[in-house]
């Protein structure tokens, strides 16, 4: 049987400002993320791991052939498996930054995790996982430096879940944005906040940034930020239909018409996207518990009820 990620395009390095560099993976679907680092004369700064331990490791060696400097610190921006997977193939020496909630997630739902990503994906080789937490954490802005150039972690939660940071670098206006940003893929609010995460844009917008490396998809600019903001609020418009007709989330996205959102990867996510703006419309608080595995479970039902498409 061949893997799935046999028939992915290979990964590549784009330098988007001195010293800073995107590891884009296409084709930028489920499980495909965009680490990113930045490069000093003593060490490097990583954002992000991957999803599995294979391309951690590619991820890591793409980082050594781009310098002789040792990988220093990690940021995780978030929880998700396909940016912490592979934190731990950095070995123990690295201090691994992120959320104060993103070490919880990771180490309360840790099984869970592994569980649903075998469930969901089960095509995928994801490695000998060993879960690694950061340990390091904020729940306010912090700020970190790569020789003299400022890294400025913020943290913005409830969005894409309840741990987001992002990372600005305000001298070269380049933005880090983990999932708080995808380009050209739908993004994905079950673990967060729909109403949360178009305030959050907000803040993101306010930076003027020039360049920005999106959690999924192609290196961009601010344009991307209005994209993802008129999906949120697509799915508001239509979770509100839904929820005034008595409709269930499955049933609102099925009969959904998507227009250009067609286009982006990974469709199937209104469902679960519906799920969490319902939990608001029910006035529940941003980034409260939902049934996670009800949501799944429209979302695989939505792709035609087989696995989903993963080339991880």
């Amino acid at each position: 049987m061949t893997s799935p990620a046999a028939s992915a395009p290979p990964a590549r390095i784009e330098e988007v400002s001195a010293g800073i560099y995107a590891y884009v993976q296409p084709d930028g679907s489920w499980c495909l993320n965009n680490p990113a680092f930045i490069a000093g004369s003593s060490g490097v700064t990583c954002v992000d791991a991957c999803a599995t331990e294979r391309r951690s490791r590619e991820l890591l060696a793409a980082i050594g052939r781009t310098t002789a400097r040792p990988v220093q610190t990690l940021v995780n921006t978030h929880h998700h498996l396909d940016h912490t997977f592979g934190n731990f193939v950095f070995g123990p020496e690295v201090t691994i930054v992120g959320h104060t909630r993103c070490r919880e997630e990771i180490l309360e739902t840790a099984d869970e995790i592994v569980d649903r990503a075998s469930q969901m994906f089960p095509g995928v080789d994801w490695g000998a996982v060993e879960i690694v937490a950061p340990t390091l954490t904020l729940d306010q802005p912090l700020t970190i430096y790569v020789d003299a150039l400022r890294l400025e972690l913020i943290p913005l939660a409830p969005a894409h879940t309840t741990n987001d940071v992002a990372v600005w670098i305000p001298e070269r206006r380049v933005l880090i944005a983990g999932d708080l940003l995808f380009n050209g893929g739908t993004p994905f609010a079950v673990f967060g906040s729909v109403a949360g995460w178009l305030e959050s844009l907000e803040t993101l917008r306010a930076f003027g940034a020039e360049v920005i490396v999106p959690g999924h998809g192609e290196v961009c600019d601010a344009r991307v930020i209005d994209d993802v903001a008129d999906y949120l609020r697509f799915v508001q418009t239509i979770a509100q239909a839904g929820f005034k007709a008595g409709a269930s989330p499955l049933e609102v996205a099925r009969d959904a018409d998507l227009g250009r959102f067609a286009e982006w990867s990974d469709p199937e996510r209104l469902a679960g996207n519906l799920h969490r703006a319902y939990s608001e419309l029910r006035g529940e608080q941003w980034g409260a518990p939902i049934d996670a595995g009800a949501a799944f479970a429209d979302v695989i039902a939505s792709a035609g009820g087989g696995p989903l498409r993963c080339l991880a």
